[in-house]
């Protein structure tokens, strides 16, 4: 029977940060990008049900005064796209935008 009494073997490994790993191809990774998220409304297609407003975590869409949603602060959005998700006629699309 073998013995492992040696302390080095028994060390618990040390955990490492998603950012520490190294890539699989052997490279480093590249700069993240920030991202920016574009808000379309098909105010053909809304029936102002308010879904997008309730749902959305952030706090970004508000109604007008016909309770149809307007973006009221779109920098804030997340890119969640609970919105798009949740609106039973498909009246909104977010759609992604790289910043550098």
């Amino acid at each position: 029977m073998v013995s492992h009494s040696n302390k080095e073997t028994q060390q618990k490994p040390k955990k490492v940060k998603s950012s520490d790993k190294p890539s699989t191809s052997g490279q480093t990774k590249p700069k993240e990008t920030k991202k920016q998220y574009i808000q379309i409304i098909f105010r053909d297609w809304c029936k102002a049900c308010g879904i997008c407003s309730a749902f959305c975590p952030k706090g970004v869409i508000g109604r007008d005064e016909n309770g149809t949603p307007v973006f009221e602060y779109p920098e804030k959005c997340i890119g969640c796209r609970f919105c798009e998700l949740r609106c039973p006629d498909f009246a909104i699309t977010i759609k992604e935008r790289d910043i550098e």
